[in-house]
């Protein structure tokens, strides 16, 4: 293990870099995640450590032998590195999975949450958390708007994005893997033709789809869908958030 106390350290410069840039994730094909919960999480999904930044005077076992780049980093660098002030003790750098729609194991009973063109990373993490803690079988993005290893992704999924199957690829070709696996599609959004969420039943294998905040969902997706529903909202309210409105399908499908 190395001792690291410059904030000018080579391996220093690139953790920054790794944190601020999403162009330097995709090219180094790396990422960046910060606690030991998270981190374990990965490691048992396979993920593999690239390099690893304790805080000075962590005690912490259980991580050693998963990288050959160790550094301890004295208190103030690593408390200027890290994302969660303080908090966590143990930073590291993964390599990154490749999210192909191929990969993603389907049968009749599947439950798949399909979201299209999310922008914000925040509201993606959640999207996975809950998900994850549904128990559904996979999340797919449709037309990516933004890096899936976004810190703000990993931190707000609180582990999700390395607890369930994750897809990205073009609205078309979801359309297309989804129909060539007889998935019953929902599409959720604020349509003349939407039923209330209660009202329906929710037949497997079920897509779950959802579009922007801002947007709602591409006409493309209401056409294939069997049927549309929403969510009622009281006025003057309009609209739920996106992780909100998901949530509540997602765990009401999970009773039918």
């Amino acid at each position: 293990m190395k001792y690291l106390s410059s904030s000018q350290n080579p391996q220093i410069k690139k953790l920054n870099l790794l944190i601020n840039k999403s162009r330097v994730r995709k090219k180094e094909n790396r990422f960046v995640v910060s606690g030991e919960r998270e981190l374990s999480r990965a490691v048992e999904m396979s993920y593999k450590i690239d390099t690893l930044f304790y805080r000075k005077g962590y005690d912490g076992k259980i991580l050693d032998a998963q990288s050959n780049n160790v550094f301890e980093l004295n208190s103030s660098l690593f408390d200027r590195v890290s994302m969660r002030s303080g908090s966590e003790k143990v930073i590291a750098v993964l390599e990154s999975k490749s999210h192909h729609i191929k990969d993603i194991f389907v049968n009749n009973e599947s439950r798949i949450l399909v979201v299209e063109a999310p922008e914000k990373p925040g509201n993606i993490g959640a999207l996975l958390r809950t998900a994850a803690a549904a128990d559904w079988n996979a999340v797919i993005i449709a037309n990516p708007k933004t890096d899936l290893y976004h810190p703000q992704t990993v931190r707000n999924s609180m582990g999700g994005i390395f607890s369930i199957p994750i897809a990205t690829d073009s609205s078309e070709a979801v359309i297309s893997f989804l129909k060539d696996n007889a998935f019953n599609i929902t599409a959720a959004a604020l349509d003349q033709k939407a039923k209330h969420f209660k009202r329906v039943k929710y037949l497997r294998p079920l897509a779950l789809v959802f579009g922007t905040e801002d947007k709602g969902l591409d006409q493309k997706w209401k056409k294939k869908a069997q049927q549309i529903v929403k969510i009622p909202v009281k006025f003057p309210i309009d609209s739920l958030n996106l992780s909100v409105s998901a949530g509540i399908l997602m765990y009401h499908c999970g009773d039918q």
